[in-house]
């Protein structure tokens, strides 16, 4: 499949839908403290995308129960919901989506509750690092692939590893399209279809302690590492316009 390349007018609907995403991320964060469930968060996250005129687009996607991804501490991506109530110390995915106009939104942060270890810290800061690392670097003519290198490299760097099985990915009328883009390479970087203007798509940094291999909860969304330890998740959409990428998820 082809991957899509955006008119102007398009890529203007898709930035309305992420600066929602964008300003749901922020208000949660200013929100969460130890004490709240993960379904209350969910719940305070979906009444404001409808209040700024846009569809929480997780709702019901592909039977998700959620509108927010709530990933606690070891979950990685794809949290659902949930009674577990936040203590101090704890590290927390948010993952938002929405639709507005027929065009989507996408992006997620990871977020202390509270005080965390150092250690915590440093994860955290690599998928963020890395994603705006990623960012700063895409220039058209570049291929995804070496889009992908730049974030394992990032990753690996900083003493971590990629989660491996999930993607980021293209975002416009569909909540997913083409490409996917992994955060570990495979074969060579200089292989595969290259960066366009016009193209927008979802860059996702998943980053694991020790191991990359992905295990599934009994829910059969909540993703963690078969390691079992802390993991974090960074995510901006972005747009290629004049050459760059312009981030479309930023409150």
């Amino acid at each position: 499949m082809a991957i899509a390349i955006r008119k102007p007018h398009e890529i203007a609907k898709l930035k309305r839908a992420g600066q929602i995403v964008g300003l749901t991320l922020q208000y949660l964060q200013n929100l969460i403290k130890p004490g709240m469930t993960l379904s209350q968060i969910d719940a305070l996250g979906d009444a404001y995308v409808r209040e700024q005129g846009a569809v929480p687009s997780f709702k019901g996607l592909y039977g998700f129960t959620g509108s927010v991804c709530t990933s606690l501490n070891e979950v990685c991506i794809h949290g659902v919901p949930n009674d577990t109530v936040l203590k101090e110390g704890d590290i927390l995915g948010l993952d938002i989506g929405t639709k507005l106009d027929g065009y989507f939104g996408d992006a997620a942060i990871t977020m202390a509750v509270g005080t965390i270890s150092a250690k915590d810290e440093a994860l955290i800061a690599c998928s963020k690092g890395a994603l705006y690392h990623a960012i700063e670097n895409i220039h058209v003519g570049m291929r995804f692939k070496e889009l992908t290198k730049l974030l394992e490299d990032y990753i690996i760097n900083a003493g971590f590893v990629p989660l491996r099985d999930y993607c980021g990915h293209g975002i416009g009328t569909k909540p997913h399209d083409e490409p996917n883009i992994p955060n570990y390479l495979e074969g060579k970087p200089k292989q595969g279809p290259k960066i366009k203007n016009g193209m927008v798509f979802c860059l996702e940094p998943m980053v694991c302690q020790e191991s990359g291999l992905p295990r599934l909860l009994e829910d059969k969304w909540s993703v963690l590492s078969e390691d079992g330890l802390r993991s974090s998740h960074y995510e901006h959409q972005v747009a290629i316009v004049d050459g760059k990428a312009v981030i479309l998820t930023e409150a």
